[in-house]
């Protein structure tokens, strides 16, 4: 097919894993899935597993479907092993259908939305748009479950207005987010034809509806539409979470399919990469290892608003992680000490356009290798030790390395690396660089996702070996 090109095949594999993934929901389950395929048995953290695991297992679970942490135990192990954890987030900025998202204007039906994150917003504009996330449905016989749902058609769209009506438009595009910004669903005549709201035909108005229905929110056809997707009657759902997302396929691009274009690639490249390289490494013939740490990788939501959710980095998934696998206060201390964190998190390519944005000596290129990250500012938790022992990981595999630091006169973005640090964990902050971070079409380097692969399967093998040879007073 020609949506997957010949070319590097871990970045074809990706394209098929984003193109799979719209929301941090879909990500977590395809995830799952692979584990799964590789043979990590899932656990739930409602259950007293901690006397089911047992050394040289594969586990994983999950947090309201958002987060997804996979570990695996070596076969000599006891309380008190630290934990090599590659952590990355699944989120990306995207536009989120309001809970009230019903609305029209001058004929046509709109959808309410949010804006998620520091997108690039202007690059959603004249896109062919659609929907994805999850919803609450009533089971037949009683009980309700959370759905999973991808329409996979084009549906909505944000336009422009003709240059014709705006002829300054190209000296200053500047749009009002909440006026301007509100997708079109199609048009109200297209509503003659169709029942309205309610299972009786006749509209549902909020002050008699009861407190769990929805269906005086939201406009009747697209709740049609997803009862149809997800086959059900409209009124069998009782809430979702939906997003908008670019239905125009991920690719290889590029005159030799260097580049991949695609959205989400902030960060569900190095999401990816962490899935596949903890999943190959558990299935390799060596695994696993009579000794060393715990093998961990933990995909986190809500990154780019700030990590504060019980699915974000700053929740306790691996505070109690730790504290599961060692009990004691002592051996939590012994764990915490022995252990190393990667905050894998996309990075910034040179652009050719705009080189004085890049500090003269670190301007990172696509396909050149891992670019860490370091701020004296602790914007990133690099430091000589972190970063030491990454050049020694990446050099096992023959790779290569790149070094970023932004300008004193630019402000510095951020990761989940410093918020973990906080535990006490040795971090560093290495990414992959790209270009046009948070757009709706990014661009990064086909060749990079093996190289982030080949970090993380060196971690994962070598880590306790280099960890020993190394003296820090």
């Amino acid at each position: 097919m020609m949506l997957y090109p010949n070319g590097p095949e871990a970045a074809v594999r990706f394209l098929k894993f984003v193109n799979a993934s719209p929301t941090p929901f879909h990500a977590v389950d395809n995830a799952a899935a692979r584990l799964e395929k590789a043979g990590f048995q899932k656990l739930r953290e409602k259950d007293d597993w901690e006397k089911d695991v047992k050394a040289g297992g594969k586990y994983y679970f999950t947090r309201n479907q958002a987060a997804l942490v996979a570990f695996t135990i070596p076969a000599e192990w006891k309380h008190g092993a630290g934990l090599s954890i590659v952590a990355t987030h699944v989120d990306s900025p995207n536009l989120k259908v309001r809970p009230i998202s019903k609305r029209t204007t001058s004929g046509y039906l709109q959808v309410g939305v949010e804006t998620y994150g520091g997108g690039i917003w202007h690059s959603w504009l004249d896109r062919d748009l659609s929907l994805a996330g999850r919803a609450v449905i009533a089971e037949q016989g009683g009980g309700f479950r959370s759905k999973l749902i991808k329409i996979d058609r084009p549906l909505l769209r944000i336009p422009t207005l003709a240059i014709h009506l705006d002829r300054n438009v190209n000296d200053s595009f500047k749009f009002n987010q909440e006026t301007e910004f509100v997708p079109i669903l199609g048009l109200i005549e297209s509503q003659l034809n169709s029942p309205k709201d309610g299972a009786n035909g006749k509209e549902e108005k909020p002050d008699t509806a009861k407190a769990s229905s929805i269906q005086a929110n939201h406009h009747s056809e697209l709740l049609a539409l997803l009862a149809s997707e997800l086959s059900v009657a409209p009124e069998e759902i009782h809430d979702f979470e939906l997003s908008l997302f670019d239905t125009q396929p991920s690719t290889l691009g590029g005159i030799n399919g260097e580049f991949i274009f695609s959205p989400r690639m902030d960060n569900l490249v190095l999401s990816f990469c962490a899935v596949e390289a903890i999943a190959e490494s558990a299935s390799a013939q060596t695994f696993p290892g009579l000794e060393g740490n715990v093998n961990c990788i933990a995909l986190f939501n809500h990154e780019e608003i700030g990590s504060v959710s019980t699915s974000g980095a700053e929740s306790s998934l691996i505070p109690s992680l730790l504290n599961r696998l060692s009990p004691t206060p002592a051996s939590l201390a012994q764990s915490i000490s022995r252990s190393f964190l990667i905050s894998a998190d996309m990075g910034h390519a040179l652009h050719p356009n705009y080189t004085s944005k890049f500090e003269d000596q670190h301007k990172p290129v696509m396909n050149g290798g891992i670019v860490i990250k370091t701020n004296a500012k602790q914007r990133y938790a690099s430091d000589a030790i972190t970063s030491f022992i990454v050049k020694q990981l990446v050099e096992r595999k023959g790779g290569k390395v790149q070094e970023f630091e932004v300008r004193n006169d630019m402000a510095c973005g951020s990761t989940v690396g410093p918020m973990l640090s906080k535990i006490g964990i040795r971090t560093v902050d290495v990414g992959n660089a790209m270009l046009s971070m948070h757009s709706i079409r990014e661009t990064a380097g086909s060749h990079d996702v093996q190289n982030a692969i080949d970090l993380f399967t060196s971690f994962f093998e070598g880590f306790a070996v280099l960890d020993k040879g190394l003296t820090v007073d």
